[in-house]
């Protein structure tokens, strides 16, 4: 079984045709759908994320129905030119873009000062599936506290991590969540804007969760088909 865990819920939800019901939980409602996912929308942030998403995950084991994957899903910010508008993104690897320290040298990530981890790496196999399924990008998603708003910063995110296509807010705290419980996870982003000046005009909102919606209709077979033992 899995939980989709997106910024937007019901693009998630609306691939999925079975009855619903909500159920609360504390500080989120999942929404559980027949012979589907449960979903649930986990806010904005890694904190809050990885607080609902823990949530779910520790009440569906405590239920006795423990999930299989966790899929973290919803829009983003995309590199140009590797992730055009539009486009949809499967992540190979998760990863906390601004964790860490400032120092004289420059940034150094939690995993340099000798503690923590700043990345997670889905399912290879799932991955491939997925992105041959959809037509999704591969490649590494950054988890941001703060989205890009300068060119400057996009560059230096971009020198930083040669292989990121896409930044958002959640997925690694969805991740975090995830490895605590011992179960896997996915991100997949649909690119709603360019990563860097930051200009609310030039966002398509809209052609990112119809982008999102079809993906997750193209996505479906492979969920349920998927077997983590099987990996």
């Amino acid at each position: 079984m899995a939980t989709a865990v997106p910024a937007e819920r019901d693009a998630v939800a609306g691939a999925f045709p079975g009855a619903s019901h909500e159920v609360a939980l504390p500080g989120v409602t999942v929404l559980e759908i027949a012979d589907g996912p449960d979903v649930l929308a986990a806010g904005v942030g890694p904190a809050l994320a990885a607080a609902s998403t823990a949530t779910a995950l520790t009440a569906a084991a405590l239920t006795g129905r423990p999930y299989d994957l966790v899929v973290s899903a919803g829009i983003a910010g995309g590199f140009a030119p590797h992730a055009p508008v539009g486009s949809l993104v499967v992540a190979d690897e998760i990863t906390a873009a601004d964790l860490g320290a400032e120092t004289a040298d420059g940034f150094l990530p939690v995993t340099a000062l000798g503690f923590g981890t700043v990345t997670h790496l889905p399912p290879a196999a799932l991955i491939r599936d997925v992105a041959a399924a959809t037509g999704a990008l591969t490649g590494a998603v950054l988890t941001v506290s703060t989205v890009t708003g300068s060119a400057a910063r996009a560059a230096h995110l971009g020198d930083l991590h040669p292989r990121a296509l896409a930044e958002a807010m959640e997925g690694f705290g969805v991740a975090e969540a995830a490895a605590a419980h011992g179960v896997p996870v996915l991100e997949i982003r649909a690119v709603s804007n360019p990563v860097g000046p930051r200009d609310r005009a030039a966002w398509r909102i809209g052609d990112a969760l119809t982008a999102l919606t079809e993906g997750f209709g193209k996505l479906a077979p492979v969920l349920e088909s998927w077997n983590r033992h099987d990996q």
